[in-house]
């Protein structure tokens, strides 16, 4: 008897989806999908809109990372005005850094802290009434604080430099609209503690100390679940260093071969295809060179410290050649191994705002640069899910007349179903007891990426937590709701 098991909604991400897992007669897994059933309709409400709003008016399509969409959109928009990235005022750069990297900072925080730790410190198998933050709260109450605290602290940053902690409007076409006065800056240099940036990167190392603690006592599991071989992709700085803000398109290989070697991500459509499949509304990115098959890739932590080769700062460099030498400087493909890369990456954001809250720029007054208006632009940001991509085209009135937007979770949804199918595959026996335990791991492995349903599509409305049997005449034999 056939049989198809439904998780509905996938919970502690950002949105709504649900993973079916389809079994055969034998009861062995036939098939793992992830669906999006959420309807996208951004691409089409930014139609007729004059351009100059699309860095405040695309980024509704998030609350948790709005600032990455600002950015991309802002960046998008400094092409059309004819102010390239070198264009751009240093003042308008580091003001859009420290608000890009507070974002980055926030972010891995949330994720980290709030929703992937429940399962790491308190265990897969743990009662689900207790494997949730305020779990975490009861049990490690230092931890949890802390990343409340580091959260708290990167969405200052974006208060400051953005207006607002969501849904700021601190980046315009071209620049940008303030800098920090110095008494702003000067409230994240030398507060007490713990509010100060110094506090901020010693929390950030303690986190990484803290993955690679539960990795030393759970190592085969944090190193064999959903690990699977993929190809990798983000952008890098010139000279091959991560960079969340700017740079050209990077891929590699399972081996580390490099398939798009530094291109020009406004020419992005030359090396990437999106694939429509009936069951999600989401697309499935590919590199056309590879092909739909072999072409999809994953974005994020894990593809970010594939990709690039060092990390321009000196405690999350540091961090980066322990996590390098684990793999021996190969591609590190090991699924649950995306919350180690996020943290180097939290600690990496901290020391950067730092570094830009100390550079004279910060407090400048040069914002804005205008030049010669195109009809087309593409911005390309490292969003903390991963790349981010924004093109857009305009007419002579200043219409927007097409967007493509290809999102962080976008880019990584092949890798989902792969993640599924494997952790499925290993934990679904002939005989498939449908046990909480069971349906989390499933939700683990796609936890790790992060995923912002609502980016991907656009939400509304809720779903129940809803798992269902069928037999293969389509009845149903069994429901559990959660």
């Amino acid at each position: 008897m056939a049989k198809k098991i439904t998780i509905e909604p996938v919970t502690r991400v950002e949105g709504h989806g649900k993973v079916t897992i389809h079994l055969d007669d034998n009861g062995r897994v036939a098939q793992a999908r992830f669906h999006v059933v959420e309807f996208r309709g951004f691409e089409r409400f930014v139609q007729g809109r004059p351009y100059w709003e699309i860095p405040v008016l695309v980024q509704r399509l998030c609350g948790i990372c709005p600032v990455s969409h600002h950015l991309a959109g802002a960046k998008a928009m400094d092409v059309i005005v004819g102010v390239p990235p070198e264009k751009l005022p240093p003042t308008a750069e580091k003001i859009r850094r420290v608000m890009h990297y507070g974002q980055m900072l926030q972010s891995h925080a949330l994720h980290f802290f709030h929703l992937a730790s429940p399962d790491l410190l308190l265990g897969f198998d743990a009662d689900p009434s207790v494997r949730n933050i305020i779990g975490v709260a009861k049990t490690h109450k230092e931890i949890a604080v802390k990343g409340v605290l580091l959260r708290k602290f990167g969405q200052e940053i974006i208060r400051a430099t953005a207006g607002k902690k969501i849904h700021g409007t601190g980046a315009i076409p071209g620049g940008v609209n303030k800098s920090l006065t110095p008494e702003e800056r000067d409230f994240f240099l030398k507060s007490p503690a713990p509010h100060n940036i110094d506090t901020m990167i010693d929390w950030a190392q303690e986190a990484v100390e803290l993955f690679k603690k539960i990795h030393r006592e759970n190592r085969a599991l944090l190193d064999n679940f959903a690990h699977f071989p993929s190809n990798h992709l983000s952008l890098v700085r010139q000279d091959g260093a991560l960079d969340f803000y700017h740079g050209r398109l990077r891929a590699v290989d399972a081996e580390g071969r490099k398939i798009l070697n530094d291109v020009d991500y406004q020419d992005y459509l030359e090396y990437i295809g999106e694939e429509v499949r009936n069951y999600s509304y989401m697309k499935f990115p590919y590199l056309k060179k590879l092909g739909k098959e072999k072409g999809w890739y994953r974005v994020g932590p894990l593809a970010r410290l594939n990709t690039c080769e060092f990390i321009p700062s000196p405690l999350a460099q540091k961090e980066f050649e322990e996590y390098k030498a684990y793999t021996r400087g190969k591609p590190n493909n090991m699924t649950l191994h995306s919350h180690w890369a996020r943290l180097i990456e939290t600690l990496h954001a901290a020391e950067v705002i730092k570094e830009l809250l100390n550079d004279k720029d910060i407090t400048g007054d040069h914002l804005v640069e205008k030049g010669k208006k195109q009809h087309e632009g593409v911005g390309l940001i490292e969003a903390p899910r991963g790349t981010l991509f924004h093109h857009y085209r305009i007419n002579d009135d200043d219409q927007v007349t097409m967007a493509n937007l290809i999102v962080s979770t976008t880019n990584n949804n092949q890798a989902y179903n792969e993640a599924v199918r494997l952790v499925a595959e290993e934990y679904i026996s002939e005989k498939p007891e449908i046990t909480e335990g069971m349906l989390n791991r499933v939700e683990v492995a796609i936890r790790a990426y992060d995923p912002c349903l609502s980016c991907a599509t656009h939400a509304v409305g809720q779903m129940p937590l809803e798992v269902e049997l069928y037999d293969s005449r389509g009845r149903l034999v069994d429901r559990k709701m959660k």
